[in-house]
């Protein structure tokens, strides 16, 4: 592009015109469409050459399941490098092959724009690494690139449980008759398996009898393949003077996605199009990287949920095969359920039937979930979510309010913000209590309010005490930040504030005041249970007081509430025990975790997965599974549905129902959510206070009129959208 408007481009390749590494290459409709923009020959030149199909080809345990609707186009690596060649040399491109290209600093004072696109290794980005800061993160499987003489139907992903673990095959057709095959596995499961000892022709033999069924007998070729970990390439400066990074040099995205080499074709469509807009290189730069960067991070979050999908797919492979597929298929979140039902309609009727979906007009959100006693008629949660309106921690007329006008919105269970068990447990002075009876009778009239106009709806109670996070400030006057005057004394599992500096230093709690503490939690309980409440949850997550025993960034005691897990799983375990000894026994009981601090040192996955374990052993009844709030000092990776992986996680690895939450935001992410197995039941704070009526919206957009989404007899005049304005 830049050559055909006047410019002068030279290339530096140290390999040879045709060395390249794998086999094929797949491009998107997107891709193409910019392509075309950019240069009409090189487009058709691809158009001729292109390997066009449109089914996703899943094998789960011996059964082939097929989606259609996808639409793939490939072509070969080195036919690719042949194409872009041949157009180079039309247009006056000089090519150095076999040739390393002089030192950055010598071609930028000679160059007006030095494009360094030298791969994941890059050496530009090392010598520059102090200012371009690179992240360079190793992924947690090993694979290896390879090649089958025949031409695959379909894009295929194939499982085989081996004696060593998971392996897993990725592969699709590039021509007529050749087909890239790419073998994965996690690193134990590669050095179990005895892979780190074979070179590339035994490797290429081994992988091929393991999927031999899949590949007919036939071998499977290497081109320099070798088994490596793929690194997640970030950046945070691309540019240094009039050096860019380009492609792998500036930020990868796992194979899984197929989008490695379609982010450097766009990178430099994008680079070109900056430079031809804008006079200077410096205001090139500036707009290519601003232009470009949210495309990336996008792609980017996408690839990582995509490559955590295959790193835990262990946990996956026990699921029902349709469900299996369409978990893989709906992974990086990029393809959704509404977006599947429109790609191919049958395989996700299919999909629905095996989930449980009453009739073909039943969203899966609005499937019904039995939990104890309690049937919730949908799966739509209303999070807890703190108001800080209460006077003395009496809920009053603004509670009635907030949560009645939820309830009346359809979801299937609405959560009361945490609610204190004692007046020193109270986050800020307007935290909601039930350590009185006053404070039950308010919390009766509206239970009774849901029940008698909202019928259907389940309201359940979050119990919880605040800890070292206490005696603050209401949110929106200094979160966090602890009151000017009339405080009140903190305790903790140990005696670290929350803010060092700022926070109050809380009293590490003796052996006595944890006794009295479960009465405290037992007592409110049974106010819970006499207010009418459907469903209790006890809140061990964000920081707060029983949270504060499970992380070992905040216990550091030494006696037998701290050390292991399963000391600090002490007290978090009693409490539950002496609330489930009072509450119901035909009413569920859930517990919130935070399944990770995003700290060093804090709670890892893994100990998530046990200590859900623990209190499904001890009879809750669902987890409901959030993250961080733990330290002040957390890094979160924000996204969107970002916590839900650490539910998948806990619900695949236990088979126990689990709450997502966290940046859930539309009725098709909780469609997906739920489809894939991935959670039971989806939480959503934010969207419910733009719009009370969330649930009831959501079945309006879906035309589901059924009974899990009905509209109170008062407002089914509003339950088709107003006409607008004329256009």
């Amino acid at each position: 592009m830049l050559a055909r408007q006047g410019h002068t481009v030279e290339l530096w390749e140290r390999g040879a015109p045709d060395d390249t590494f794998g086999f094929g290459v797949v491009l998107s409709d997107e891709t193409l469409g910019g392509i075309e923009r950019a240069d009409t020959v090189v487009h058709a030149a691809l158009g001729a050459e292109f390997v066009r199909w449109d089914d996703v080809d899943v094998v789960h345990r011996g059964r082939l399941l097929t989606s259609g609707g996808h639409g793939f186009a490939a072509i070969g690596r080195r036919r690719l490098l042949e194409i872009l060649h041949e157009r180079c040399a039309g247009l006056g491109v000089r090519l150095r092959f076999r040739t390393q290209a002089p030192d950055p600093a010598a071609l930028s004072a000679s160059y007006d724009l030095v494009v360094a696109a030298d791969g994941v290794h890059s050496a530009v980005r090392e010598a520059g690494a102090a200012h371009y800061r690179p992240s360079v993160t190793p992924g947690r499987c090993r694979y290896i690139w390879l090649a089958a003489d025949f031409a695959f139907e379909a894009f295929r992903f194939e499982i085989a449980e081996t004696e060593h673990g998971v392996v897993q095959l990725h592969a699709y057709p590039y021509s007529a008759d050749s087909s890239t095959v790419i073998v994965e596995m996690r690193e134990e499961v590669w050095r179990a398996a005895g892979f780190d000892l074979c070179d590339e022709t035994e490797s290429a033999a081994r992988c091929a009898k393991t999927f031999s069924e899949a590949l007919q007998g036939r071998p499977l070729r290497g081109n320099r393949s070798a088994w490596t970990q793929f690194r997640t390439v970030v950046n945070e400066h691309w540019s240094r003077g009039n050096v860019v990074l380009l492609g792998d040099a500036a930020h990868t995205a796992h194979f899984s996605i197929g989008s490695g080499t379609k982010l450097a074709v766009e990178d430099a469509l994008a680079l070109a199009e900056a430079v031809r807009a804008h006079p200077g290189v410096p205001d090139a730069l500036a707009a290519y990287e601003a232009e470009r960067r949210p495309a990336v991070a996008s792609t980017q979050r996408a690839a990582a949920a995509s490559m955590r999908w295959f790193e835990e797919i262990e946990g996956y492979v026990g699921q029902p095969a349709r469900q299996f597929a369409f978990n893989l298929l709906t992974r990086s979140r990029r393809v959704t359920h509404d977006n599947l039902r429109l790609r191919d309609e049958r395989f996700t009727r299919a999909v629905e039937r095996d989930f449980g979906c009453p009739d073909e007009d039943t969203p899966p959100m609005f499937t019904p979930l039995r939990l104890r006693g309690l049937t919730l008629r949908n799966r739509v949660v209303v999070s807890p979510m703190d108001m800080y309106s209460a006077d003395g921690g009496v809920p009053g007329d603004f509670h009635l309010v907030h949560l009645g006008a939820r309830a009346l919105g359809g979801a299937g269970l609405v959560m009361t913000e945490m609610v204190c068990v004692s007046e020193e447990g109270r986050i800020t002075p307007g935290c909601a209590g039930l350590w009185t009876q006053e404070q039950a009778t308010a919390w009766k009239r509206i239970a009774d309010f849901v029940h008698t106009s909202a019928p259907g709806t389940a309201l359940g109670v979050q119990l919880g005490h605040a800890g070292r996070k206490g005696s603050t400030r209401l949110m929106w006057e200094g979160m966090d930040d602890p009151l000017p005057e009339g405080n009140w004394p903190l305790v903790a599992a140990s005696a670290l504030p929350y803010r060092p500096g700022v926070s109050a230093v809380p009293r590490a709690l003796a052996e006595a005041d944890l006794a009295a503490l479960r009465s405290e939690f037992a007592a409110a309980a049974v106010r819970a249970a006499d207010s009418g409440f459907d469903l209790l949850e006890l809140h061990c997550a964000h920081g707060y007081l029983l949270s504060g025993f499970l992380s070992p960034l905040t216990n550091r005691r030494d006696d037998a509430y701290g050390g292991p897990l399963e000391n600090r799983l002490r007290f978090p375990l009693e409490v539950f025990d002496a609330v489930r000894a009072v509450w119901p026994g035909d009413r569920p009981m859930t517990v919130r975790l935070s399944a990770t601090d995003w700290a060093p040192g804090g709670t890892t996955p893994e100990e998530a997965v046990r200590i859900a374990a623990a209190f499904v052993e001890h009879g809750a009844d669902a987890i409901d599974v959030s993250t961080g709030q733990v330290v002040a000092d957390e890094t979160p990776e924000y996204g969107r549905s970002y916590q839900t992986p650490y539910a998948d996680r806990i619900r695949n690895s236990l088979g126990v129902p689990v709450i997502a939450v966290g940046a859930i935001s539309s009725w098709d992410d909780v469609n997906s959510l739920l489809l894939a197995g991935r959670a039971d039941l989806c939480a959503l704070g934010r969207p419910h206070l733009y719009d009370p009526h969330w649930t009831l919206h959501a079945a309006a957009d879906q035309s589901y009129e059924g009974p899990a989404a009905p509209w109170p007899a008062p407002y089914r005049a509003g339950s088709r959208k107003p006409p607008t304005g004329r256009g």
